[in-house]
């Protein structure tokens, strides 16, 4: 399976097509059916592993397991998709910085919820 039918095949599942998925990750018209004739860029396809919550290694078909995340991760899919919205209005030079604080701030959050369900 190529990257781009992986790509599809994750929009599908989400219920969401190629164009939005283009939409929601800030990018032009086309740019994921490009992928079917094209090899995209590391920092794209960070993004768009990201973005599906994949590794990238999924994505390059270099495995089948489609995600190292815990079963926990499910409960914060909603908040990544916030960050990665709001990410779009980070200037480049900020970008490392505000993912390291996005990160941070989920590692507070499932620390807090586990504490939570310890009581």
């Amino acid at each position: 399976m190529t990257t781009f039918e992986r790509i599809k095949l994750l929009a599908k599942n989400q219920g969401k097509s190629l164009n939005r998925i283009e939409e929601e990750l800030g990018y032009g018209k086309n740019v994921l059916y490009r992928l079917k004739d094209s090899n995209p860029s590391v920092e794209r396809l960070e993004e768009i592993a990201d973005y599906f919550d994949v590794t990238v290694d999924y994505l390059l078909g270099r495995t089948d397991e489609i995600s190292s995340k815990t079963p926990s991760d499910e409960e914060y899919s909603d908040l990544i998709m916030m960050f990665r919205k709001g990410e779009k209005t980070v200037p480049e030079y900020k970008k490392e910085d505000y993912r390291k604080q996005v990160k941070n701030l989920m590692n507070f959050i499932a620390q807090s919820m586990d504490e939570d369900d310890d009581e």
